[in-house]
């Protein structure tokens, strides 16, 4: 125990020293969720913009924190043969897995806590919050992103594998039904988001924390298929040098 809270610890100076890593996980869903909940641009059906926006911008922070930047900073850790290093020492290659997991889940308690809060200053109802069902579908998500994460980083070079986990953040993103409504993408690319897993988790948290998901059984599936498929693909692929 004594060295995987020194491993945690670690995992966790390293990314509060890293500024751009911070802005993308922390300051960016929450400068989104209040200039799009202020500036009222974004079609949101008959919810006020931030009840709308909440839920997708919880799915985008989990994406960020679970598949960017665990993935980014872990192909560069395999790059300069960090985690090789890491490997041979008493703290071992478990734990290393466990700090790393549980740093995520650490960042996303507070990214939670800080986005609720955000909200409920903006005047979002948060009513209809499940609190259990919400920590359900954040723990599946970080499944799937993390895995999607540890997939490529465990692939590509280190500048390679920072290309590819923005440019799929991106399309997760633009397609996932988090900034907009999916009935707003057409119809061809609707049936392509309920597929996505930042579409499923952006409806079961939907559904969680506003009662508005479109479908929440389906996506529950999904995501489910995602966190088992996702999981597979990174112990498949992931390579430690």
């Amino acid at each position: 125990m004594k060295l995987l809270r020194a491993q945690l610890g670690s995992e966790l100076r390293v990314l509060l020293r890293n500024g751009e890593q911070l802005l993308l996980i922390v300051g960016i869903p929450v400068l989104l969720l209040t200039f799009f909940s202020v500036v009222d641009l974004l079609p949101t059906g008959d919810d006020t913009s931030v009840d709308f926006l909440l839920p997708g911008i919880i799915a985008l922070a989990v994406m960020s924190t679970a598949m960017v930047s665990l993935g980014i900073a872990t192909g560069f850790e395999r790059s300069y043969n960090v985690l090789k290093r890491l490997g041979a020492t008493p703290l071992g290659i478990p734990r290393l897995i466990l700090a790393k997991a549980l740093s995520v889940v650490v960042i996303e308690i507070g990214q939670l806590i800080l986005l609720i809060g955000v909200a409920i200053s903006l005047g979002a109802n948060t009513a209809s919050l499940n609190v259990a069902t919400t920590l359900i579908a954040i723990v599946l998500g970080t499944l799937v992103f993390a895995g999607i994460g540890l997939s490529l980083a465990g692939q590509l070079r280190g500048e390679v594998n920072l290309a590819a986990q923005n440019g799929l953040y991106l399309v997760l993103l633009l397609l996932g039904g988090i900034m907009f409504p999916l009935a707003e993408l057409p119809s061809a690319l609707q049936t392509m988001a309920r597929i996505l897993p930042s579409g499923a988790l952006a409806d079961v948290l939907r559904e969680s924390i506003t009662g508005a998901g479109i479908a929440p059984g389906s996506s529950w599936a999904v995501l489910l298929v995602w966190a088992v498929v996702a999981q597979i693909s990174a112990a498949r692929f992931f390579r430690w040098s």
